[in-house]
């Protein structure tokens, strides 16, 4: 088994070969965002300086393309990410309801992760499958007319 360094050192030098590989590294940012979080799974500071420092811009630059975009995170996120959509369809169908429910069986608020990192529980403006209202995604499957009462039910399908 390896230590920690040595796993944060394999994926600092495949982003470094990600970014070396790279025609152009001036338009390249948000590129080199996208796949840093998916060899990381999120976003950290030093992961941002190093970006800063092999695409030559600030890391003011790059942390404000990462806190500006949704799509990224600074934090880890849970093997199992929920997110409620809360649009105006979802939200007049229950969506409400549904979140507090998650919020209740995971003993955590909106935006934060269990503590032992198998969920994290997100809320979304809108997902666009309003004839499905109100609508959950954990990871990339999608669930319609979901009820509070439900809620219990999901969880478990996804405990191990």
């Amino acid at each position: 088994m390896c230590c920690k360094n040595e796993v944060w050192n394999a994926k600092i030098n495949e982003l470094n070969s990600f970014i070396d590989g790279l025609r152009n590294k001036e338009d390249a940012l948000i590129a080199v965002l996208h796949r840093a979080q998916k060899i990381f799974g999120y976003l950290p500071r030093e992961v941002q300086n190093f970006i800063a420092e092999k695409l030559n811009v600030p890391v003011s630059k790059v942390y404000g393309v990462v806190t500006f975009y949704s799509y990224f995170n600074t934090e880890p996120k849970g093997k199992y990410v929920i997110s409620v959509c809360m649009g105006t369809a979802c939200f007049v169908r229950g969506a409400g309801d549904v979140l507090h429910e998650f919020e209740n069986k995971l003993e955590l608020k909106t935006g934060e992760t269990t503590a032992d990192g198998m969920f994290t529980l997100d809320a979304l403006r809108c997902v666009g499958a309003c004839g499905l209202a109100p609508v959950v995604t954990i990871n990339d499957k999608v669930y319609g007319h979901v009820t509070k009462d439900q809620v219990g039910k999901l969880l478990e399908d996804y405990k191990e």
